[in-house]
């Protein structure tokens, strides 16, 4: 018993750490409804790494999102089940804890929300509803005995499940970079010139800061908000107005002649049906950048040096195009400063990788 006790005090001490005290990151709030424990965490994990939790026995959360590559898997769209893709990059799991939406196009409001979501993807793990995914984890007699411990239930459900996983993803935290010594703990050493001089470009002339936020105290690197880059609306920009004219005569997105692919470039819009959404992903965060290419929503560019080309020339037109997307006229100089500061937004637990 004290033995348990002393284990549950340090690892108090280890989460608050993570969560309140990681240098330049906000205070995390913990739903009322789902508070953390060590055994909830330990069985989150679990059930994160379980690819039993796939049609096939081949897929589980761990597989898109990868410790080792920062919660990502290095392509440049997730692959599930019988090696099927889809149309998204998978987003890094990192800091999600602090999101006010889920996904790219935000269609979940919670971690608890979104934990299921990829379970019954056809693509992805391909179970087919939620019950699903209890059933194969209650097959389980060690699941069965870490639920009734956690949940104090004899019957496991799929909000059980999904609380446990939220759980795990809120401990997947990052911060402490050598930006977050540079500015929050006055650690001039901590950037190289060419580190500082790409974060003055980035809060100034780069522009980029507008959508990845630093504030006086912390710096998440994203705002909740949602925007159109230019990136992938090739695929619907031929069609496009004639598309919003059929939806403001009143017809629905289904009875337009949109394939798989070019309906999720629609982005947010699928979500809200809001025509001011069209082509709009949520701003991901910048934390651990250098681990996680390739980048944008579909994974369409390959390098940093290449996303600030991108910006810098302006992104690609469309009728939607956010007016915060504008020609910088970077030097070649501004531009590998750039890069230089994005590198340095890599958490101190990564840094030797």
């Amino acid at each position: 018993m004290l033995k348990y006790c002393i284990g549950f005090l340090l690892f108090l001490q280890v989460f608050y750490v993570y969560a309140d005290n990681l240098l330049g990151l906000p205070k995390l709030t913990i739903p009322v409804s789902n508070q953390q424990s060590e055994e909830k965490i330990a069985l989150g994990k679990q059930l994160f790494n379980d690819k039993r939790l796939s049609l096939d026995g081949t897929v589980s959360c761990a597989s898109c999102h990868n410790k080792d590559r920062a919660f990502t898997d290095g392509q440049p769209v997730a692959v599930g089940i019988n090696q099927q893709t889809g149309f998204r990059n998978a987003p890094t799991v990192v800091n999600a804890a602090f999101y006010q939406s889920l996904f790219l196009d935000g269609r979940s409001a919670t971690l608890e929300e979104q934990a299921l979501g990829p379970f019954v993807n056809p693509i992805e793990h391909g179970l087919k509803d939620p019950q699903h995914i209890a059933d194969i984890v209650s097959q389980d007699s060690n699941y069965r005995q870490q639920f009734a411990r956690v949940f104090n239930v004899n019957e496991i459900t799929p909000e059980h499940i999904a609380q446990a996983i939220a759980s795990f993803e809120r401990t997947l935290i990052a911060g402490n970079s050598g930006f977050d010594r540079y500015l929050f703990a006055r650690e001039r050493q901590a950037l190289t010139l060419s580190e500082a001089r790409g974060m003055r470009l980035f809060r100034r002339k780069g522009n980029c800061a507008n959508c990845h936020e630093i504030s006086g105290k912390d710096a998440l690197f994203m705002d909740n908000r949602f925007y159109n880059l230019g990136i992938g609306f090739t695929q619907v920009n031929p069609q496009i107005a004639e598309f919003v004219q059929s939806l403001r005569v009143g017809h629905k997105t289904e009875d337009f002649s949109f394939s798989d692919s070019q309906k999720a470039e629609l982005g947010r819009f699928n979500v809200t049906f809001v025509i001011a959404d069209i082509g709009k992903f949520k701003t991901p965060t910048l934390r651990n950048i250098a681990l996680t290419a390739p980048y944008m929503h579909d994974g369409s560019i390959k390098t940093l040096a290449e996303v600030v080309e991108y910006y810098d020339r302006g992104g690609d037109k469309n009728p939607f195009l956010d007016p915060a997307i504008f020609p910088l006229h970077l030097t070649a100089q501004e531009k590998l400063d750039l890069v230089a500061f994005l590198k340095a937004l890599t958490s101190e637990q990564h840094q030797s990788k």
